[in-house]
């Protein structure tokens, strides 16, 4: 793993860079962090996808002054879906596919906040997009999706912000025809795919990770990328 600069048009920002062992070129993953920002959790997650088999980036969209600063100018942006975060990601994703190591195929992921961004950003040239729990879904959201992104999204029964997120989305996906898998998991709330600090508390509010369910999201995410983004290595 290596800290990088990406190159967007209002100057470079920091990112996390995992390149897989053995030989390529492999798909990529633009991977985008919840509001906590660039944790600990995140460094996990990016090994997690470069083991099996793609190029994973993830950039910092706090790299501007910081979590504090930065945390009401980027949920304003997805708010308003436009601003220097959208730009940012896709500046990750133009920074993947120049790279010889990449074979051309790019999908997103993307945690609570980073999962709306995924919804968002995914019909603007990604190959797949991968929301956790990206809820409340964003507004205007049957404008934004087509059938040119299949989506792969995971949810918890007992997210406290998600209720009813998921019957939603599958059925703008069913209305237009998009490739899709999406599943709620029973007995598991917000961000159960992220190892957060104070997670005892977190469950009692319907949020925690879980590792059933984490592990189970992470095989069907896999899945669906091999069958939409290519063979790995």
């Amino acid at each position: 793993m290596a800290t990088i600069e990406v190159g967007t048009a209002a100057g470079p920002i920091d990112a996390l860079l995992d390149v897989p062992d053995g030989p390529g070129p492999w798909p990529a993953v633009v991977i985008v962090h919840d509001a906590i920002g660039a944790a600990r959790d995140m460094r996990a997650i990016s090994e997690r996808v470069a083991g099996a088999g793609y190029l994973a980036l993830s950039p910092n969209l706090y790299s501007r002054g910081g979590r504090a600063r930065c945390i009401t100018r980027v949920f304003r942006e997805l708010l308003t879906q436009r601003g220097r975060a959208l730009d940012d990601i896709m500046a990750a994703r133009e920074h993947l596919l120049g790279m010889p190591e990449c074979s051309g195929a790019v999908a997103i992921a993307g945690f609570c906040m980073g999962g709306q961004f995924a919804l968002l950003l995914g019909p603007k040239g990604f190959g797949a997009a991968a929301p956790f729990y990206g809820v409340p879904l964003p507004r205007h959201l049957e404008q934004t999706l087509d059938a040119n992104c299949p989506i792969v999204a995971s949810f918890g029964a007992r997210d406290p912000i998600g209720r009813g997120a998921a019957d939603r989305l599958r059925g703008l996906a069913e209305d237009r025809r998009i490739p899709h898998d999406i599943k709620v998991y029973p007995g598991v709330g917000h961000s159960f795919a992220n190892r957060l600090p104070g997670q005892p508390l977190l469950r009692v509010a319907g949020f925690g990770y879980d590792e059933a369910a984490s592990a189970d999201a992470w095989e069907r995410v896999f899945g669906f990328f091999g069958e939409h983004l290519g063979p790995t290595g």
